[in-house]
């Protein structure tokens, strides 16, 4: 059996097509650009994701169209909190705000002020990333297009709309929005009335594993594929990717994309809002996750390197040649705000420590360990939670990087798995939940966890130099929130 499995991130969409064996035939992903009308403004085109898929798979029909006609069933992963606004032709009514928009920060303070109880019902506080906030701002700022609007979709169903003509979300991705009750898995009537959102504006809820619907007989000839194919409920990326390497009810991975997580699986609905630890539904029936969410991860790196006018490759060799443990320089790497553990969509990046003889490998140095502590912080949340852990698995396109993922082990004092094929995870678990859909097999006898590739191993002597550090880290936070 072949199954596509579609990731929308945030800077490409990926693409996979998997065999029963669970080789990947075929991979590609298609850049996407970000907009930043203003400060603290994050937008995308919801167009351009279609696109995107347009492109992969002409390429594919073009250079081996016999493996597009053999896919079986299709699952989608995506970018969580987006809010897509659609008018009555199902058309966007405009830019899409992203899970890394701040404008609705007052929104959200609003909500949480007025609505305490409910980060309880929904697993976290209100923040101005998440979808419902998003709807408050619009009917504020924009009134006429919010008169406009009939529906709001998060960004991988809003394909599966293109896909499908279906209005269909998934547990997981839904429980992004602020809008749903995460012990009962259905729409919270309280929290739709306090954005001003109707039932009927929000899409139909199912289960990752479940078929949303079937690819449109037009568009199937127009790609290449079979008409009636299945399309699979899929998941929010972070949840994707752990269906990618395998956690569903235990275990624990850091994902290191353009933003980053620390998630922790199990059978049990168990919030802690007051430290904002997520607390939502996994992709799979009966399961439920803990999650930090950090705004800022590998985009960091990215933008450092973009600051220095050098490649990612040959910084991370620079670095690598240094000694060993903590650098002279510090970064704060809030360049998009933060959320977990300080829910400040104000928060800005800083570096600090620099001398006349500071060089490009010492700022990255600092960049790859700025990220690493706010890791270090999330894991603090994870243990008042009541979650120790002392192994974790690293994915995500940051975790081909030995280097960062040894730092992360010496910061986080943990024994840090990379498995081979991690930094396909949500586009590869994608492709696990549609074969799931499609052939009723338990996804967890399909989820099985992939061929360790290696293993960072702490080494003591650098956990105790990094955790002056972290507190250093932690001051240095507290600090410049206090001079704005």
């Amino acid at each position: 059996m072949l199954c596509l499995g579609l990731d929308i991130g945030t800077s490409a969409v990926k693409a996979v097509i998997v065999d029963e064996r669970e080789t990947v035939l075929a991979e590609s992903e298609q850049p996407l650009s970000l907009s930043r009308p203003g400060p603290g403004l994050s937008e995308q085109n919801a167009d351009d994701w279609i696109a995107a898929i347009e492109a992969i798979l002409a390429r594919w029909r073009a250079e081996q169209p016999a493996l597009l006609a053999g896919v079986e069933g299709i699952g989608l992963s995506g970018q969580m909190h987006g809010s897509v606004c659609l008018d009555a032709e199902d058309r966007p009514l405009g830019p899409v705000m992203l899970w890394n928009d701040g404008r609705a920060a007052a929104e959200a303070a609003e909500l949480n002020r007025d609505h305490p109880d409910l980060a309880w019902q929904l697993g976290v506080p209100a923040a101005p990333g998440f979808t419902a906030p998003k709807l408050l701002w619009l009917a504020r700022h924009q009134p006429a297009l919010r008169a406009r609007l009939m529906r709001v979709l998060l960004p991988k169903d809003f394909v599966r709309l293109w896909l499908t003509g279906e209005h269909v979300s998934e547990m997981s991705d839904a429980a992004g929005s602020w809008w749903l009750d995460q012990a009962r898995r259905d729409w919270s009537d309280a929290a739709l009335a306090a954005t001003g959102v109707e039932r009927s504006q929000v899409p139909r809820l199912i289960e990752g594993t479940e078929i949303s619907g079937q690819l449109r007989p037009a568009l199937a000839a127009r790609l290449g594929f079979r008409a009636g194919i299945p399309v699979a409920g899929g998941a929010g990326d972070a949840m994707a990717g752990a269906i990618g390497i395998g956690t569903i009810a235990d275990g624990a991975f850091l994902s290191i994309g353009t933003s980053g997580q620390f998630f922790v699986p199990g059978t049990a609905y168990r919030p802690l809002p007051d430290k904002f630890l997520h607390t939502f539904c996994h992709a799979v029936p009966g399961h439920w996750v803990q999650m930090a969410a950090l705004l800022n991860g590998a985009s960091c790196l990215a933008w450092a390197a973009g600051l220095v006018d050098e490649p990612i490759e040959r910084l991370l060799a620079d670095v690598a040649a240094q000694p060993p443990g903590p650098g002279r320089v510090m970064f704060l790497p809030y360049l998009a705000g933060e959320r977990t553990p300080h829910n400040d969509p104000e928060a800005t990046g800083l570096f600090t420590g620099m001398t006349g003889g500071t060089g490009k490998a010492d700022l990255i140095r600092a960049v790859l360990e700025g990220v690493a502590y706010s890791f270090a912080d999330a894991a603090a949340c994870l243990a008042e939670a009541g979650t120790q852990l002392s192994e974790a698995a690293v994915i995500g396109g940051g975790a081909r990087s030995a280097l960062w993922v040894q730092i992360l082990a010496d910061v986080l004092g943990l024994r840090l798995k990379r498995y081979r094929g991690g930094e396909k995870g949500p586009a590869f678990g994608a492709a696990r939940l549609a074969r799931a859909a499609a052939s009723g097999e338990p996804i967890a006898a399909i989820a099985t966890k992939p061929p360790i590739l290696d293993v960072a191993e702490p080494r003591p002597e650098l956990t105790q130099a990094y955790a002056e550090k972290v507190a250093a880290f932690r001051r240095l936070y507290q600090a410049t929130k206090a001079a704005r």
